[in-house]
């Protein structure tokens, strides 16, 4: 009997552990400022969702950041000077793990055709198609290109090229549309048919801002994905602080790109500490190309040195696209698969040669004289959702929330920024002061946008991170393709870990959770 007694008081107290006995008090968290109850319809319904890690998304790889010299520390052989060596500093972020490929692009293209069917989306879908004619050239057998690189099964996983700046940007919104459109449906929040429902949608298709602005109201899975809302009853859509969505996929920002493909993190030597590893701080340490874990720029092991190996492909000189039949060093006349090398220090795969890749900056000469310290970036137009008469927000006809400039009269109070379009800033604006001489020209303007990496085309000098060159950014060329990129929040040494410097148990906690 008194084993059954205990058995009931067990039973009774794991029910109220479950919120399953009416009588028992619910636990809540409390605010540290206030002393109310988080999640608590009594007291004011403000919820807390609890801290999350941000996870990583399809395709890409952490990269943590840190400081470098970004910018050419070698002979400027061109003799162009627009890549002046500046200390800055990069927050951390994800960028794939390989260049994106033929066969991911056409995925993007099959959407497109299904989702915007119709005469009146047909110059849509056109634009979204890679120019293939970029293979032709007036004195090469290269014709053959032009239909089967794209379109072939053999070039699959080769990087998709003939991509302007706008297309490759158009791709990255696509993309992380798809991924939080997934992320919804396994989460129980969207039901899976709304993933075969695409065919004919046109602007009713899901995107991300417009579902978080309440424009897009997915059939929510029965049964699944429920959260709370402040009254304590259950909440079917996602919000920005749940932690649930991704943030937008993008082009990778010049500095971002530069520091990921060095991966300085392999020429950083460990150092035992009391509470795990930490590297040291040397950031003097320089090497030529992206593949290098030491500054000699071998790549050495215990079985021997790669010295004397391609670890990129890239045109050796004069003629020379793939080396001597027998003993071919890059086994590639122009492209190659995305994986194909070794990976650097971050685990990225090609950051020198197969393809150059747009990154997000506006090009400009003395770019690095002009850029902030902490994240440079050229090219910042800040934007805000627009209404319409009835004071509600609106979607263009590809389903995305439509967008205006920061208007001058809600900047001129600001501190900040003054203007919304500022990829002219400190360029010969009016506010600089700076002046153009009279009479001269310049091939840049505000469309040049910045290409990193060099190419199968290209000699070793442009396989440096540190170099770089502009293509206008609504053209396109058989040597540039694209990766995308996605900003990292919370902390920046990565999931497990905590914010802040190592100290003792006696000061402050582990930094590993």
């Amino acid at each position: 009997m008194r084993n059954f007694c205990y058995l009931i008081l067990t039973v009774v107290l794991f029910a109220s552990c479950k919120g399953g006995i009416p009588f028992m008090k619910k636990s809540y968290s409390k605010s540290a400022v206030t002393g109310w109850n988080y999640n608590d319809k009594n007291m004011g319904g403000f919820n807390q969702s609890p801290v999350k890690e941000q996870s990583t998304g399809p395709g890409l790889v952490f990269v943590q950041g840190g400081t470098f010299t970004m910018g050419a520390t070698e002979d400027d052989v061109m003799g162009d000077w627009n890549n002046v060596p500046k200390r800055v500093t990069v927050s951390s972020f994800y960028l794939d793990k390989t260049e994106v490929a033929n066969i991911h692009y056409r995925e993007y293209l099959k959407w497109i055709e299904r989702t915007f069917e119709g005469e009146e989306y047909a110059k849509l879908v056109e634009g979204a198609v890679p120019d293939t004619l970029v293979w032709r050239s007036e004195l090469s057998a290269n014709e053959p290109m032009v239909e089967y690189y794209f379109r072939h099964p053999s070039y699959n996983f080769y990087p998709v090229v003939g991509v302007s700046w706008r297309q490759a940007s158009d791709f990255c919104l696509w993309r992380g549309d798809r991924v939080n459109e997934l992320k919804l449906v396994q989460k129980g929040f969207s039901n899976p048919n709304q993933l075969k429902k695409v065919q004919g949608q046109g602007e009713e298709n899901f995107t991300t801002k417009s579902y978080l602005m309440g424009l897009y109201a997915p059939q929510p899975n029965k049964g699944k994905g429920t959260l709370q809302d402040e009254n304590g009853r259950p909440r079917n859509f996602v919000k920005l602080e749940d932690g649930i969505l991704f943030p937008d996929y993008r082009l990778p920002t010049e500095a971002e790109w530069e520091y990921a493909a060095l991966a300085l993190v392999k020429n950083n030597p460990q150092v035992k500490a009391k509470q795990g590893k930490r590297g040291e701080e040397m950031i003097m340490n320089r090497q030529v190309y992206t593949w290098s874990a030491n500054t000699n720029g071998l790549r050495d092991n215990k079985k021997g040195s790669w010295q004397g190996q391609y670890n990129a492909n890239f045109k050796r000189g004069n003629g020379d696209y793939m080396g001597i039949a027998g003993g071919l060093n890059d086994n590639a006349d122009q492209t190659g698969p995305i994986d194909a090398f070794k990976p650097n220090g971050f685990g990225l795969f090609n950051m020198s040669g197969n393809v150059n890749e747009w990154v997000s900056d506006v090009f400009r000469p003395l770019s690095s004289q002009d850029v902030d310290e902490l994240n440079p970036y050229r090219g910042n137009v800040f934007k805000k959702p627009t209404k319409n008469e009835d004071n509600e927000y609106e979607r263009d006809s590809t389903g995305r929330v439509k967008m205006q400039n920061v208007t001058d009269e809600e900047s001129k109070k600001r501190v900040n920024y003054q203007k919304a379009d500022v990829i002219n800033y400190k360029d010969g604006d009016e506010q600089s002061g700076v002046k153009y001489g009279y009479g001269f020209t310049t091939l840049v303007n505000d469309k040049s946008r910045v290409i990193k990496g060099g190419s199968w085309d290209d000699l070793a000098y442009w396989l440096g991170p540190g170099t770089r060159r502009f293509w206008d950014e609504d053209k396109s060329s058989a040597t540039i393709g694209f990766r995308c990129a996605m900003d990292r929040f919370g902390s920046q040494e990565g999931n497990g870990f905590k914010s802040g410097n190592i100290f003792s148990k006696g000061r402050q906690n582990a930094r590993k959770k």
